[in-house]
């Protein structure tokens, strides 16, 4: 293990930033407008002295006033005790599992085949590519720009090309040791050869040149060819979480 995992979830939190953000008895709410749970959950962190009912049911008012869902994002490092089966019991569904990942960069090398080239892009290139790969509605690619302009680490948007066409892009963020990987995504038509591996590769001696000696990243346990692939990579399960969300 490089880095201790509470770090690791602070660095997370960070790098991806919400528009808005409360703290209220140790217990972060996050609102960025409803793209993405991660930016728009409550996640335990500290020691808290309220009951749970009544937290849950402030948490609740505070989301319904900006008209979007509660959802809470309960670490497996963090999670208070008991607030998972309150929430369960009270018709919150349990929603995608992700592992949080890891590895050390320190005497390792990155390589990036001579075919491809990795690019630092501008945001508004970097965003046509993933909006158009991920299939972003309008909205949603809005809500997306500006999350990445509020990130307040140094950061990459990179692009890898093959012959000077974009096949993949994903984006690196770098806090003091710490980088964390977000928004890989290969174009549809160039999926299962390799790309997604040579774009982490060039993030990852990108951050490493800039000191960075810990990369962390987070992966949904159902999505299992991706956890492969960063395993294959050399990063391990260090820690997971999962959102409730209450059954519509």
């Amino acid at each position: 293990m490089c880095t201790h995992t509470r770090r690791i979830e602070e660095a997370a939190l960070n790098a991806w930033p919400a528009l808005q953000q409360v703290l209220y008895d140790g217990w972060i709410l996050r609102f960025a407008g409803g793209y993405t749970k991660r930016a728009n959950s409550i996640t335990p962190l500290f020691a808290s002295s309220i009951d749970l009912a009544t937290k849950v049911a402030v948490c609740e008012r505070r989301y319904r006033d900006r008209n979007l869902p509660t959802i809470f994002r309960l670490p497996s490092i963090a999670a208070p005790k008991g607030l998972d089966q309150y929430l369960a019991k009270i018709g919150y569904q349990k929603l995608d599992p992700t592992w949080v990942m890891q590895m050390a960069l320190t005497n390792r090398e990155f390589r990036v085949r001579n075919a491809v080239e990795l690019h630092a892009a501008p945001l508004e290139s970097w965003l046509e590519h993933h909006g158009a790969w991920a299939r972003l509605a309008p909205k949603q690619q809005g809500l997306h720009a500006k999350i990445l302009r509020a990130i307040p680490m140094p950061h990459l948007f990179a692009i890898l090309k093959k012959d000077g066409k974009p096949v993949a892009c994903g984006l690196g963020v770098l806090e003091d040791e710490h980088v964390g990987i977000f928004d890989v995504i290969t174009a549809p038509e160039e999926r299962r050869r390799g790309f997604a591996t040579e774009l982490l590769n060039g993030i990852l001696r990108w951050a490493q040149a800039r000191g960075a000696t810990c990369a962390y990243l987070q992966v949904k346990m159902s999505n299992e060819a991706a956890w492969r692939m960063y395993q294959k990579a050399g990063f391990e399960n260090v820690y997971h979480y999962w959102y409730r969300m209450r059954a519509p």
